[in-house]
């Protein structure tokens, strides 16, 4: 589902690489959280999945799709195949909840009468049905993160990447939200968490991978907890490489 091939990236006026020669595999419906101190690396790995930023080398394949073929005017339709949650939620002020919603499918050229079937069941999901007609400034952080998470699986991706979900909620809230991840996960969505909350990762015990100074020190891929005090990379493993097929697919 998500590919990692000895992706490095050094940013202008660096010295060290912010990602160094990290590789790794992400299954169909994992649930993974990625942790590390700031500078790690996190960000940066999701900038990657998210083609905002390029590695100066490696290979990176999403869904199938070799990024190496992905053409400038076909990244915002990449993209599109892909559910994003930010810390900062970044909804439209002055359209109400229903509308927040309605217009990401109406950018991924869903018909009116789709998006008036889609909308109340993605908006029930997140238990928001009943504040459909308030703006964001009338929501709770919380509410205000479940309408980003709403918006996100509106159009059904495969794989959902939240960037410090909970980084601005309380306790309680933070649990809903993770239940509610947790429940899309379960539906048959990757889910791909960066986060510093310790709490959260080992309660969940999923899958965990810890990023310190750009690599990967450590992968627990089961019952994982939170722990930044591994020293030694992980050894790499032969990855396969994308076949020819894969190579030549990009997004019409």
């Amino acid at each position: 589902m998500i590919l990692l091939d000895n992706v490095t990236k050094t940013y202008v006026g660096d010295k060290e690489p912010a990602l160094d020669s990290v590789s790794l595999h992400i299954e169909p419906n994992e649930f993974v959280f990625i942790v590390g101190k700031s500078g790690a690396g996190k960000s940066t790995l999701i900038k990657m999945i998210t083609k905002e930023e390029v590695p100066d080398a490696g290979k990176i394949v999403v869904g199938g799709i070799d990024l190496d073929y992905v053409k400038k005017r076909h990244i915002p339709g990449y993209r599109r195949r892909l559910g994003v949650v930010f810390q900062d939620f970044k909804l439209l002020p002055r359209r109400t909840v229903y509308e927040n919603v309605a217009f990401a499918l109406e950018i991924a050229g869903m018909s009116g009468r789709e998006i008036r079937r889609t909308v109340p069941k993605v908006l029930e999901l997140v238990d928001l049905l009943d504040q459909a007609k308030k703006f964001p400034d009338q929501l709770s952080g919380g509410q205000q993160q479940r309408v980003s998470i709403a918006r996100s699986v509106a159009r059904q991706p495969k794989i959902l990447i939240a960037d410090e979900p909970t980084a601005n909620l309380d306790k309680l809230t933070t649990a809903e939200i993770i239940a509610l991840l947790k429940k899309i996960n379960d539906f048959g969505t990757t889910i791909l968490v960066s986060t510093h909350d310790e709490e959260v990762v080992n309660n969940l015990q999923k899958r965990v991978i810890t990023l310190k100074g750009g690599r990967v020190v450590s992968d627990q891929k089961n019952n994982g907890v939170y722990k930044l005090d591994a020293t030694k990379p992980v050894m790499k493993r032969p990855v396969q490489a994308p076949g020819a097929a894969m190579k030549k697919r990009v997004i019409q």
